[in-house]
């Protein structure tokens, strides 16, 4: 098959974003993922099928069936950006590696074109998987949400050994991969704990950032549009002293990384 005529299901394209990779970028949120976060703010995208989500009183259709070809004809709308500014596409969702087949075409498509490609994942995927997407990847945008496993099942449906073996894999072969951990109270919020972490990502080899991503409540009505009930309603935000005392912890556990606090 060629590669514009591969099939895939998305939620929405997003242009003009400069909190995903390098530059200004378009991102391309793909539905379905394997893991169920509790915080998770696009809990849209966690269901492959297609889904009624009702928001302002407004019900709508989530996810639609592309080509890659079509999905080509928004990208290149912003090329002259991509240029100026070094940026490039993102694929997120959702999880791109929940749909490989799809990923792998669009992002050949992305390189065909000669931009700049990046992907954010919890690389909760197949060795296979992973080895299909690693040659069409510029960016590696990793989430780390914690290194317990049972901790890990507990807060997102599935333990997190898998996702510590790619992670390894993954900065052994990629261009570049930088972590990223949603700081979650109750969940990893702990200095202690945001220090294993930030260990753990020293441990890798060429990674050389780590970003912190403080908690928010901005997809919360989505639940409700969706019929589901929201679970992390008694938790607030951490504050801006809480994230800089989290970073100063990591930067504790790990002086050779850049932390920062957001993406």
């Amino acid at each position: 098959m060629n590669i514009y005529e591969q099939t895939g299901r998305i939620f929405d394209i997003q242009r003009y974003s400069i909190h995903d990779g390098p530059g200004i970028r378009t991102i391309v949120f793909l539905k379905g993922c394997y893991l169920r976060c509790r915080w998770c703010c696009n809990p849209e995208s966690q269901e492959y099928k297609q889904q009624e989500l009702t928001q302002g009183g407004k019900t709508r259709i989530v996810g639609k069936d592309v080509t890659v070809a079509e999905v080509m004809d928004e990208i290149i709308k912003d090329a002259v950006y991509y240029q100026r500014s070094g940026g490039g596409v993102t694929l997120s969702g959702g999880e791109c590696m929940a749909q490989p087949e799809f990923s792998e075409a669009l992002l050949r498509a992305v390189h065909e074109y000669g931009y700049d490609t990046a992907i954010e994942t919890t690389a909760f995927a197949s060795r296979e998987v992973v080895d299909r997407l690693l040659p069409h990847v510029d960016h590696f945008l990793m989430d780390i949400k914690h290194v317990d496993s049972e901790k890990h099942r507990a807060f997102c449906g599935k333990p997190n050994d898998a996702i510590l073996e790619n992670a390894r894999y993954i900065a052994e072969n990629a261009k570049e991969l930088i972590i990223r951990v949603p700081v979650v109270p109750t969940f990893n919020a702990t200095s202690e704990e945001i220090a294993a972490i930030a260990a753990f990502a020293s441990s890798l080899p060429r990674v050389n950032e780590l970003h912190l991503l403080p908690y928010h409540r901005l997809g919360q009505d989505k639940y409700a549009g969706l019929g589901r009930e929201y679970s992390l309603l008694h938790i607030t935000p951490p504050t801006n002293e809480d994230m800089e005392r989290l970073a100063a912890a990591a930067r504790l556990a790990a002086p050779r990384l850049h932390v920062q606090i957001g993406g």
